[in-house]
Parts: C-alpha cells; sequence; structure tokens
C-alpha cells in the first residue's frame, strides 16, 4: 500500500526525434517522427524512447527514420513546464541548447 502511494505518476511525454540525413554529420538536422511516451521521468523517457526506435519489433510501422544513434536529438515538450532537448553522446544522453538543432 504505501509503495503504491509514493510511486511515481506516469507521465504523458511529447517526444520528437531530430535526425540528420547521414550519419555523423554536425548540421541539417530534421524532424524525422513525434510520438508520446508514458514515463515517470525525463530520464525514464530517454530509455523508453530509445528502446523503442532500436528494437525492430518495437518500431512504429509508419517511422521512417533510422536507428538512434550517437549525434541524434529528443526534444521532449512538457507542454508548460518546458521544452528540453537531449543528444545522445557515446557516453549517454547530454542535455543541450535548442540552437543545436538549426
Amino acid at each position: 500500500m504505501i509503495r503504491a502511494m509514493t510511486r511515481k505518476a506516469n507521465i504523458q511525454y511529447d517526444v520528437t526525434l531530430f535526425q540528420t540525413p547521414k550519419y555523423r554529420e554536425s548540421k541539417g538536422y530534421n524532424q524525422v517522427y513525434r510520438t508520446t511516451v508514458l514515463a515517470s521521468s525525463r530520464e525514464s523517457c530517454l530509455e523508453a524512447t530509445f528502446s523503442r526506435f532500436n528494437i525492430t519489433d518495437l518500431i512504429p510501422a509508419n517511422y521512417q527514420g533510422r536507428f538512434l544513434s550517437t549525434g541524434d536529438i529528443i526534444l521532449i515538450d512538457e507542454g508548460r513546464r518546458g521544452q528540453y532537448y537531449y543528444q545522445l553522446k557515446p557516453g549517454g544522453w547530454q542535455s543541450i541548447n535548442r540552437i543545436h538543432i538549426r
């Protein structure tokens, strides 16, 4: 009972994926997909998004991008709470400024 009361509720995050046309390019990011992800935090949202777009059986049928890889950017839009951009680096997800999207 206590565990159920102290567990953080899942939030529906609005997630947008940005990728370059070719691997390892640093400019020319384009929006490739937008979806919602149910997660308890931004970190778990990043993990769930990575899993969804890197496991062949979980990839949505209408997804036209490639597997997520180093350099790809994810935008997590929390509405009034703000927008958060993360780029996949060799060490994991790193928060970035939105200026890197252009």
